[in-house]
């Protein structure tokens, strides 16, 4: 078979409606689904259960700062640290050291978090 015969080669492409695959030379489905499409995306989630336990670090960056050690041992209780975000600027969200998303703080009853408002897509070189 030659590179040409390779390049023209259609490739089958998800169905997302039915669950089956199409073609997309001929629009039809050669993988028909029974229809549930609940029961594939649980299967799908079900896959996943392996590693539901892999403990992450999990980090929200707020800001940053920059100072000399003898300034941060002068700290005291109650000294205020100039971060680099302003006020209402996404915070950083980290997995294992890694950039994936940032967020917003929030107040969940009497406790800070975290909602995610943007998810970072990591480029693969």
């Amino acid at each position: 078979m030659s590179d040409d015969d390779n390049d023209n080669k259609e490739v089958p492409l998800p169905d997302l409606e039915s669950g089956g695959i199409t073609n997309v030379e001929d629009g039809g489905s050669i993988a028909p689904s029974d229809g549930d499409s609940d029961d594939q995306l649980t299967h799908g989630a079900a896959d996943l259960e392996a590693v539901f336990d892999v403990p992450v670090q999990v980090s929200a960056v707020l800001g940053r700062s920059r100072m000399e050690v003898g300034d941060l041992l002068n700290l005291g209780p109650g000294a205020i640290v100039e971060l680099d975000r302003k006020v209402g600027e996404a915070i950083d969200i980290y997995v294992n050291n890694r950039l994936v998303a940032r967020g917003e703080v929030v107040l969940v009853e009497d406790k800070l978090g975290v909602t995610m408002t943007e998810i970072i897509k990591a480029d693969k070189n």
